[in-house]
């Protein structure tokens, strides 16, 4: 039994977000609960997610406006396999959850940040339960719209995961840690043992070294970075929303920062410091 405490604010009132988390949700499989992979899309042929992918789609820019295309099987599901790595990580954890995919990369990994922005508010408009950003932008220009976007998505009762940026600089929306929950790497390699620093601007540890993921045409990939981290946690979400469905966005924040306080405390106890 996980006690989970804390105080949501609104405009209209603060109030107490006392409830407990039985064990029984490291049971769940994710059914029932909508996983946005806002990526490089989704090799849904690949034996760890075939008739897991509900939906998938491209945006794209067309005369300076956004138009999203349905992605059929033939079409170069991902071109990239950052998509499937990710969507495979949170199947690992989840493996009834549903997934839609929604591609914003191309080849090489690269996108137009306004297919960024218009993927996720896409996202948005669909209530997708879980969206994973595995991605992010450093272009100052996309701070207030995505700082909006995330406004957005946290009153529609969706769970935003990010990735912080690989590289020693803040990337977007990763570094907007109030409105959503932002992921960097660790060396740990058991999901459920995640960490989560309380006050930093990227709060939660993952596994997210050597990570043995999904790849297109049916392949494995052991791959290291931020990126790999972030779907971990959305997958554990994914356990936590099946098990309460309607936890909100604070709430399952709130309950990842109890989980992880009792794992450093049975870290401690298992491995006492010498005196």
């Amino acid at each position: 039994m996980t006690i989970v405490t804390g105080y949501e604010t609104t405009e209209l009132e603060t109030r107490s977000t006392y409830f407990e988390l039985a064990d029984e949700w490291r049971s769940a499989t994710g059914k029932g609960v909508s996983v946005a992979v806002i990526d490089s899309g989704i090799d849904i042929t690949h034996p760890d997610l075939e008739g897991k992918v509900s939906s998938s789609v491209e945006a794209r820019v067309e005369n300076k406006k956004v138009v999203f295309d349905p992605v059929e099987p033939g079409e170069g599901l991902d071109l990239v396999g950052h998509g499937t790595a990710c969507a495979g990580i949170i199947s690992g954890i989840a493996p009834d959850a549903e997934f839609h995919s929604i591609r914003v990369l191309g080849t090489g990994g690269l996108g137009d940040g306004h297919a960024f922005l218009a993927g996720l508010e896409y996202a948005v408009k669909n209530r997708y339960r879980i969206i994973n950003l595995s991605l992010g932008t450093t272009k100052p220009q996309f701070f207030s719209p995505l700082h909006d976007l995330l406004d957005r998505a946290y009153l529609a009762g969706c769970v935003v995961v990010a990735a912080a940026n690989n590289l020693p600089h803040p990337s977007f929306p990763s570094v907007f840690s109030s409105s959503l929950i932002s992921v960097v790497k660790s060396e740990e390699k058991d999901p459920f043992k995640f960490g989560f620093h309380f006050g930093q601007v990227i709060e939660l540890t993952a596994p997210g070294v050597n990570v043995r993921t999904p790849w297109p045409a049916g392949g494995y990939r052991n791959l290291t970075g931020n990126s790999f981290a972030c779907p971990h946690i959305a997958g554990i979400i994914a356990l936590l929303l099946e098990a309460y469905p309607d936890l909100t966005p604070f709430q399952v924040k709130s309950a990842l920062y109890a989980i992880a306080r009792e794992n450093i405390d049975k870290k401690k106890e298992e491995s006492p410091e010498d005196e």
